[in-house]
């Protein structure tokens, strides 16, 4: 099975951080969710989104 290569702005935000349509695109626009545009359409690198989960550092909420 061959995975794509990019998911749609609101697949993105549900599957990687559980946001709903309105939150991903408010990201996407706040540009905390990378994306490539064609035309009028925004598709998410999902490698781009690996990479940036892989180099969050996770902060301490208590502090």
């Amino acid at each position: 099975m061959e995975t794509s290569k990019t998911v749609s702005v609101p697949e993105a935000g549900r599957i990687y951080f559980g946001l709903g349509k309105n939150s991903a695109y408010e990201a996407v626009k706040k540009g905390q969710i990378p994306v490539i545009k064609i035309g009028k359409i925004l598709r998410v690198p999902v490698i781009a989104l690996e990479k940036m989960l892989e180099a969050a550092v996770p902060r301490n909420l208590s502090e």
